[in-house]
């Protein structure tokens, strides 16, 4: 029986705390085989750096995110920055945007902005591929991770419940053994000893046989318990914990190559828009490009010349002969820019120059004719435009005025039709007093294009109406000259004028000789002449073209010798002669 307990404490068994060095042998890089301690502490390990490699993820999206958020206020800033310096509608800057380098400069304005707008399509794409994939991935990454760590500790309890059995049942064993080695020890001495009853002979080797019973069936139950332990530990090292390691390991492995491939997007969404942004500045230097110096230069001149000739020379005045003093008529010391009119007789002249002419800085006359002829003209035909634009507006807002009272009339329960009556009329008002305004400009206009062939009172390109109602401003229009040269230069009296006989200029247009003949053309559509200068055709008729338009909207044309006027461009077909052209 002591041999029974000597075998006994020779039994050993590995714990699962124990060193693993000859648990495996390295087959391949793999988590499941390659890592020394497949216990506690290892899983704590990858624990810690699964847990790292999330961090590291969420870091990124963070990144990413701080990106976009870049993207988008930059965007944000360069469309600010496009929106402030374009040009402001109907305003002063938007007439210097002819120039080819102004224009230039709003075409890089117009660029900036849709440069801007590829910052804004970085933003959405990152937003939507790395972000937005990102965050969903990381969330699944966490749930994945706890499943297979939870697997992990339920496998490593079920091992340690099992070693604890093995070691309740190994101390139970020995327990019996020593036990049932006493009881042996106590027959044999009772055996021995004479003076002792037989029945407690027989008592203690009873008692020894039942221990020693006892301990072979400890004996067994260990032995089982033991290769039951040995099976599960076999299964827990070399199945359950490998296949844990292994889904741990391919769940990082996935989250490596997930970021890889995010980082990989992140450069592709900008690879994306290099050659939309490359067109924005290819467009930018082909603006650049298309600055035309000449041409900027050629449309100053366009914008500021005067249409004054230069003056001629002054003639001598010899002041050693009792004779008046006259002045050159080449000179322009009576031009617009002397405020007085000057007697013929008496005293000197104090006029000046045209060209050191001091601008007036007070509101100018309603004519523009403090202008010189040029300019006048351009100002003249803006006003007559803008009035135009305003008699649009006012017949828009009657025509649909009319159309709502047809609705009120047809269905009255949605409201009463003599309602929009009175703003009706206001409307009609409003048109009659645009068209009378159109009227007189076309007039002064008229008279600055020289298109009437008198300049007298009875022959002015006014309207009656207006004639009636301002009876001093007829006197206050600029009085124009036509010069030698064809040219047009104004006189202006801002005190006192000496008024000249029509007859005088009257002369002039008589000696002149008609124009000749340049091409035809046909009328497009029936046109009624009603303002002096004008001439009524009839659609379908063939005219003769004595001057072309000169970008205003109208032709000269003549019917016969007697019967000459002007016809708006759009209402003929020109057919110019080759001669003319090349000329």
């Amino acid at each position: 029986m002591s041999f029974m307990y000597k075998s006994a404490q020779k039994i050993k068994v590995r714990s699962p705390h124990d060193s693993c060095s000859v648990l495996l042998f390295v087959l391949t890089l793999s988590w499941s085989i390659s890592l020394c301690r497949p216990s506690q502490d290892q899983f704590d390990n990858l624990e810690k750096h699964t847990q790292w490699g999330i961090d590291v993820l969420e870091k990124y999206i963070k990144f990413v995110k701080e990106r976009t958020e870049i993207e988008l206020s930059y965007a944000k800033q360069l469309r600010n920055l496009s929106k402030k310096y374009q040009p402001k509608k109907n305003s002063k800057e938007e007439e210097e945007y002819r120039y080819t380098s102004t224009r230039a400069f709003l075409a890089t304005l117009n660029e900036m902005n849709d440069y801007a707008g590829q910052h804004e399509v970085i933003s959405e794409n990152m937003t939507s591929l790395i972000t937005a994939e990102l965050t969903r991935y990381v969330q699944e990454l966490k749930q994945e991770r706890k499943s297979h760590f939870h697997d992990g500790r339920k496998a490593q309890q079920h091992i340690e419940t099992c070693w604890k059995q093995l070691e309740a049942s190994k101390r139970r064993f020995e327990r019996d053994c020593k036990e049932a080695d006493r009881a042996q020890q106590y027959f044999e001495k009772m055996d021995a000893d004479i003076n002792v009853t037989k029945a407690d002979v027989e008592k203690a080797r009873q008692q020894a046989q039942l221990r020693h019973q006892m301990a072979e069936d400890s004996k067994a139950e260990y032995s089982s318990t033991l290769q039951k332990f040995n099976s599960e530990q076999h299964e827990h090292y070399y199945t359950h914990i490998p296949n844990i390691f292994q889904k741990i390991q391919e769940m990082e492995e996935r989250r490596i190559v997930r970021i890889g491939e995010s980082m990989k997007t992140f450069a592709e969404v900008d690879r994306q828009v290099i050659p939309i942004i490359g067109k924005c500045l290819d467009e930018i230097t082909k603006a650049a490009e298309s600055v035309d110096h000449k041409n900027d230069s050629q449309m100053v001149i366009e914008a500021f010349k005067s249409g004054f000739e230069p003056p001629g020379d002054v003639d001598f005045e010899d002041f050693t002969q009792p004779m008046k003093r006259t002045v050159s008529e080449s000179s322009l010391s009576n031009s617009r820019g002397d405020g007085k009119s000057e007697p013929k007789f008496g005293s000197k002249s104090k006029g000046k120059l045209w060209p050191f002419i001091k601008k007036n800085k007070g509101a100018g006359p309603e004519d523009f004719s403090n202008l010189p002829p040029e300019q006048r003209r351009k100002k003249l035909q803006q006003k007559v435009d803008e009035l135009n634009r305003d008699i649009q507006k006012e017949m828009d807002s009657r025509d649909a005025l009319t159309k709502m009272k047809d609705v009120y009339i047809k269905n009255p329960q949605m409201g009463d039709a003599a309602s929009v009556d009175h703003r009706l009329a206001e409307l009609g008002q409003n048109i009659e007093k645009l068209r009378l305004e159109v009227q007189k400009f076309e007039g002064w206009l008229a008279e600055v294009e020289g298109r009437l062939p008198a300049r007298s009172e009875q022959h002015r390109r006014q309207s009656g109406v207006y004639e009636a109602q301002n009876p001093s401003g007829v006197n206050s229009c600029a009085q124009d000259r036509e010069s030698p040269d064809g040219s047009y230069t104004e006189e202006q009296s801002q005190e006192t004028e000496m008024k000249v006989p029509a007859t005088d200029f009257d002369d002039e247009f008589d000696d002149e000789e008609p124009l000749p003949t340049i091409g035809t053309c046909k009328a497009l559509y029936t046109f009624e002449g009603q303002n002096e200068g004008t001439i009524s055709v009839a659609e379908g008729e063939m005219l003769y073209v004595i001057e072309e338009d000169k970008g205003d909207g109208w032709t000269r044309i003549r019917r016969n010798e007697d019967e000459e006027g002007y016809v708006p461009t759009s209402y003929v077909e020109v057919y110019l002669d080759k001669n003319a052209k090349d000329s």
